[in-house]
């Protein structure tokens, strides 16, 4: 008989503390909850403010990638800045799967994954016999078609607040940006002090405003060295100061939000099942989606059943093994358009505690790594949600 997982997993807490709704609120305390703003052609209704924040002229939002709220709680010496901000906040769930694609589509529609579409970081292509990864683009999807939700930054600057998004250059026009950051002028910075002085900047240009800052280096170091790592530790110290010195540059009033798209956790080899190693997990199975902590799997014709069955089976009580079906039903990714529905695999599995489902031949280069994240634990779920006043 299969077991069940010791603990329940964590339910992102969508339209009440999810990232989707730290973006929604923040651009609704711009308008001050206006009913009239917004894109009227689009439909879209004009997002509340259910976190609450205080009304504003100018938002800076600061994503720190892959810093999860129990990294940031347990390392307060490395750093004091953004811990401080943190002894009086509260941490949000990011969505379901907490990866970089699917939060930054929560963040940058105000929506959760079921309705904006950005599943994971390989959703299959319906009815195409191929995987869309999100961070490398396939040119033949159109981000529009693939995300046609419109953004917070559209709706932004249909009611007059600026709109800017502020990263690497190398991410200006990639399919990712056109379909969760579309309608922010983009301002390249590809060091931290370009990060803040760009955002500095863009927030002084204009009265009304709405920025968005990401950066990445901390979840690359946390894949490559791991989350326990001196490298990681190091990096987290930069990223501290990042934040300070983006605090200390903001004009008089404006509001700064510091938050996360995921957290992370270190794999050890004891703590890998290789996909390609177990004929079991195989058998049936015709795409192999999503990433070690977050599994689509996409069945053969009639076989999804047998694959339910199988995962169960070999996973036991190391994973959260759920229908497509099943896992629509339990809220992992929150209200499902229909249209988005055939993306989600026939099967979705979300491994317990630091467990990663990999597939050494199939994704070397993904089963390699040392941090990952994805799953619907605390340390994958949980970030910051924090806040800082210019003056």
């Amino acid at each position: 008989m299969t077991l069940e997982p010791k603990h329940p997993p964590i339910v992102p807490s969508y339209g009440v503390a999810t990232l989707a709704d730290l973006s929604a609120s923040i651009l609704a305390s711009l308008e001050q909850g206006s009913p009239e703003a917004g894109d009227p052609e689009s439909g879209s209704p004009w997002p509340r403010n259910v976190l609450g924040f205080a009304p504003a002229q100018r938002a800076c939002l600061l994503i720190i990638d892959g810093l999860g709220w129990e990294l940031l709680r347990d390392h307060p010496a490395v750093a004091p800045f953004l811990s401080e901000l943190a002894r009086n906040s509260k941490p949000i769930t990011a969505g379901f799967p907490a990866s970089t694609a699917t939060s930054l589509g929560s963040l940058g529609t105000g929506r959760p994954p079921g309705q904006h579409g950005l599943l994971g970081y390989q959703v299959m292509i319906p009815g195409e016999d191929r995987l869309l990864t999100a961070l490398r683009w396939d040119p033949r999807v159109d981000p529009v078609w693939w995300q046609p939700l419109p953004t917070v930054f559209e709706l932004a600057v249909a009611a007059g607040i600026a709109a800017v998004h502020v990263a690497r250059g190398a991410f200006r026009g990639n399919g990712l940006t056109a379909a969760a950051m579309r309608g922010a002028d983009f301002w390249p910075a590809d060091t931290m002090g370009a990060l803040a002085a760009q955002a500095a900047a863009a927030l002084s240009e204009h009265g009304r405003a709405f920025v968005v800052v990401y950066h990445g280096d901390l979840d690359a170091t946390g894949h490559t060295f791991g989350v326990g790592s001196d490298a990681w530790y190091y990096q987290l110290a930069h990223v501290d100061k990042l934040a300070e010195q983006l605090a200390r540059s903001l004009p008089s009033g404006t509001c700064l939000y510091v938050t996360a798209d995921h957290g992370m956790v270190d794999v050890g080899a004891e703590d890998r099942i290789d996909v390609d190693a177990i004929p079991e997990l195989r058998s049936g199975l015709h795409l192999l989606g999503g990433e070690p902590r977050a599994r689509h799997l996409y069945a053969e014709p009639g076989a999804s059943g047998d694959v339910l069955a199988a995962w169960r089976e070999v996973l036991g009580d190391r994973a959260w093994v759920l229908s497509r079906d099943e896992a629509i039903k339990e809220g992992w990714f929150g209200p499902v358009d229909a249209r988005m529905a055939d993306r989600i695999g026939d099967v979705v599995a979300a491994p317990v505690g630091s467990l990663a489902i990999v597939a050494t031949k199939a994704e070397p280069r993904e089963s390699a790594l040392v941090g990952m994240h994805g799953s619907l634990t605390p340390s994958d779920q949980l970030v910051p949600a924090l806040t800082f006043t210019a003056t």
